[in-house]
């Protein structure tokens, strides 16, 4: 397997994944997001003083110094603490003592590394420097996300962008690869409506029809969902198949009913094949409404995310 995933059930003391992205891009009723990084009590002027101390030597890049080892309470080396309290002179400074070395590549108690973290704090610079040093973009957080499925989550062109230029050699691994949720990059740029994103998923060679594993939607399924009609056209305009069916044996026209965007239901209703407009005959009629929930508290419980 390409890409790198472990599990870990640890208790979290903070999600930096929930962070607000700061490029908003064109993105459909994203909750606002709350940033908790459970470190406040560490002070900027203490970090800056315990790198100080360190004694980073070039000859040394080889060998575990102590500032290789060191590991706070949660599994954060001082290069994840750097990224984190943006101390970038001490960041690029360890990462330029640490090309190609394991360090670069160690997972805190969420299994984020220095790449996520930079990620989650929107420093592309950065991305750019651990990618160019040897950090790797497979690797995955204990909830499946590579660094680009976070970027794609968060709307991050800056750093969507840096990740794919130096991730060729694995680019068609990490752009299909699920999540524990079950979602491509794809299908997290459509679900939070980053159209340009989805554009250049697309042009670098995503699967417009790839169905997500929870329950087989496309990423036009997922645009009627959230009612997006922009995105609905645009992924029409890109080739999705709009007779594509999920598990339930649903087209994206099915998920039109009871919703209220009428733009959205003429559009498909146009395309969809006639035999396939009708919806599919079930067990029960409450198997039926199973899979065409309404409920805004109970839709898709399975592309909720955090904790």
């Amino acid at each position: 397997m390409d890409v790198h995933r472990v599990s870990n059930h640890n208790q979290m003391d903070y999600n930096f994944d929930d962070m607000e992205p700061k490029h908003a891009g064109k993105m459909l009723g994203c909750q606002e997001d709350r940033f908790d990084s459970g470190l406040d009590s560490l002070k900027e002027d203490e970090l800056v003083r315990d790198f100080d101390e360190m004694n980073m030597k070039e000859e040394s890049t080889h060998e575990y110094e102590p500032w290789m080892t060191a590991l706070t309470e949660d599994g954060d080396t001082l290069l994840h603490l750097a990224i984190i309290h943006e101390a970038n002179e001490h960041a690029l400074q360890m990462i330029q003592l640490s090309h190609n070395h394991p360090f670069l590549n160690v997972q805190n108690h969420q299994r984020q590394t220095a790449l996520h973290l930079a990620v989650i704090t929107e420093q592309p610079h950065l991305v750019d420097r651990l990618l160019k040093a040897g950090c790797d973009p497979r690797l995955a957080d204990d909830s499946g996300n590579t660094a680009l499925h976070i970027a794609c989550k968060r709307g991050s062109l800056a750093c969507f962008g840096v990740i794919t230029q130096n991730s060729q050699r694995h680019l068609t691994s990490i752009v299909s690869f699920p999540n524990y949720s079950g979602h491509n990059c794809l299908h997290l740029a459509s679900i939070y409506g980053y159209i340009s994103l989805v554009e250049s998923l697309v042009g670098l060679g995503a699967d417009i029809n790839a169905q997500e594993q929870c329950s087989g939607r496309t990423a036009l399924h997922l645009a009627v969902d959230h009612q997006n009609p922009m995105l609905v056209r645009r992924l029409l305009d890109l080739g999705a198949d709009v007779n594509s069916l999920n598990y339930g044996g649903f087209t994206p026209y099915h998920l039109t009913y009871g919703r209220q965007n009428e733009e959205i239901r003429c559009e498909l209703f146009e395309r969809t094949a006639q035999e396939l407009r009708p919806l599919p005959e079930s067990e029960s009629d409450e198997s039926d409404m199973d899979d065409l929930d309404l409920s805004d508290d109970e839709l898709y419980d399975d592309i909720k995310f955090g904790k």
